[in-house]
């Protein structure tokens, strides 16, 4: 009989060549576990970021100073949960990431949008003060003049109502509540406004006496 054929040996750089097959073939294997692995669990610690995140921007006045930005985010973080009661875990980590990072742009636009109302509601409340300070001189120069009391009751009081409103928008300024304290200084604006003209007008009517004929008297 025949004598069988010899096996071919395994030689050792034949014995790399395969390892080195093998190895790429077993590191992709383990990425698709690791991916797949992932995705078999909710996504609660992005979710969590994300509620922080959404807790933080409205915390910063997102919901006044960036309310589209702010509005996203939320909605994100509801998409999440909701994509994570479906058991839709890939979803709900996508839905999460983006209501993280939408939360923080909001955080910060809000903090842009608040240093431009600041500044807005300040420049309102210097304009309505000199105002009220133009409308003291002119009371007082009326009074100088012997104007009649009766005649400057009304832009006196609104003054004293003007300096009232003042005090109360700068303790809102310092509070925060720039829509509440830039609406009443609007208002009060017009008002001494319409005050000056009143007495500037009592003013022009009232007729000037000489000292000549003040010594008649």
């Amino acid at each position: 009989m025949p004598s069988p054929p010899p096996s071919t040996p395994v030689t050792p750089i034949a014995q790399r060549r395969i390892g080195g097959h093998a190895r790429p073939l077993a590191w992709l294997a383990a990425l698709l576990f690791v991916a797949a692995a992932g995705c078999s669990e909710p996504p609660q610690k992005e979710i969590d970021q994300a509620q922080a995140a959404v807790d933080a921007a409205r915390a910063a006045g997102a919901e006044r100073f960036a309310v589209d930005e702010y509005n996203a985010a939320t909605t994100a973080l509801q998409r999440a949960r909701a994509a994570v009661d479906q058991r839709d875990y890939r979803q709900g980590l996508s839905y999460a990431i983006d209501a993280r990072q939408r939360a923080q742009s909001a955080g910060r636009q809000a903090a842009d949008g608040k240093q431009r109302a600041q500044k807005a509601v300040e420049a309102v409340y210097g304009d309505a003060a000199g105002r009220a300070t133009r409308l003291q001189t002119l009371l007082r120069a009326a009074e100088a003049a012997r104007i009649k009391a009766k005649e400057l009751r009304q832009p006196a009081a609104t003054l004293t109502a003007a300096r009232t409103t003042l005090q109360e928008a700068s303790t809102a300024i310092t509070l925060g509540n720039y829509e509440q304290a830039s609406k009443s200084l609007t208002e009060v604006r017009g008002k001494l406004d319409a005050a000056i003209s009143e007495v500037e007008n009592i003013s022009q009517r009232q007729p000037r006496t000489t000292p000549k004929a003040r010594s008649r008297r």
